[in-house]
């Protein structure tokens, strides 16, 4: 028997509109991903969590943590009020060190609590979105938060950076990834010496160009994989509350198309792939 290589493909923004969880809530009923993350500060959050029920143990659910779409939980004192500030602004603040790590840990603890008043337990990982959870600041916030609440070694995080030789033997979003591993520098150590595990591999980096088809980026996504891996994707159905929300619009539709397809189906296969919902899943 081949033994497959145990790989972790996470549908990021579950939450952020009633079309993109539907979207996800599809493919996984499907076997098509793995694990999902919750933006647990969205309003649909709450109304579409229900249809993860049916998927208890097949998909890990994780916390998608959130500091720039939509309003924060509550006010975050020097930072946000009635909604958090662009990527840009957050970059521009955390680099420089200007935010107060007790208000970044309180918005952690309210997106914490809303996660776990709906599904009755902690999450099975954390993320960012935007890769938010590495940044200055928000990281110590966020390893803080999880400690104290006695989480140490009952769920993983995400490492959204990759050795240089995979990053540079892939064709798409090089530059994209090189950046964010310049942002997420020391991330794994420190979660490890918190206690928390981390994937080993990281892809899935994508443009925004329609021009470059979704098997395509997918193809290159599952090429030079670390030893635990976790593939990055954003599929759903585009509804208006999305248009209003993210540029990342019809690329949602082409992934979520491929993804359902036998095509992706057979690069599985051809690989050797089996999707797992934790990066140290054993491999069979």
């Amino acid at each position: 028997m081949v033994s497959k290589r145990s790989v972790v493909l996470c549908a990021d923004d579950f939450g952020l509109t009633d079309g993109v969880s539907r979207g996800i809530l599809e493919l996984a009923e499907a076997g098509r991903l793995s694990a999902t993350g919750a933006m647990t500060n969205m309003p649909g959050w709450r109304r579409n969590a229900p249809g993860l029920r049916p998927l208890e143990g097949r998909i890990g659910v994780g916390l998608h943590l959130n500091l720039t779409t939509g309003a924060p939980l509550g006010p975050v004192p020097g930072f946000a009020d009635e909604a958090f500030p662009p990527l840009k602004e957050v970059l521009r603040r955390t680099l420089a060190r200007r935010l107060a790590p007790d208000a970044i840990r309180g918005e952690i603890a309210r997106q914490l609590d809303a996660f776990e008043e709906v599904r009755g337990a902690p999450p099975d990982f954390v993320d960012g979105h935007q890769h938010v959870h590495v940044l200055p600041v928000v990281r110590q916030a966020l390893l803080a938060e999880l400690k104290g609440r006695g989480y140490a070694g009952r769920l993983w995080l995400r490492d959204p950076s990759d050795r240089i030789g995979a990053i540079r033997r892939r064709r798409i979003g090089r530059g994209k990834a090189l950046v964010v591993k310049a942002l997420a520098r020391g991330f794994r150590r420190s979660a490890h010496r918190a206690g928390f595990a981390t994937n080993d591999g990281f892809s899935g980096f994508a443009p925004f160009d329609l021009s470059v088809q979704a098997g395509v980026i997918f193809a290159d996504a599952l090429t030079a994989l670390g030893s635990h891996p976790v593939v990055m994707c954003h599929p759903g159905h585009v509804d208006e509350e999305l248009r209003s929300l993210d540029p990342a619009v019809e690329s949602r539709e082409a992934e979520l198309a491929y993804l359902a397809s036998d095509a992706f189906g057979a690069v599985l296969e051809e690989r050797e792939v089996k999707l797992a919902p934790h990066p140290h899943a054993a491999s069979s």
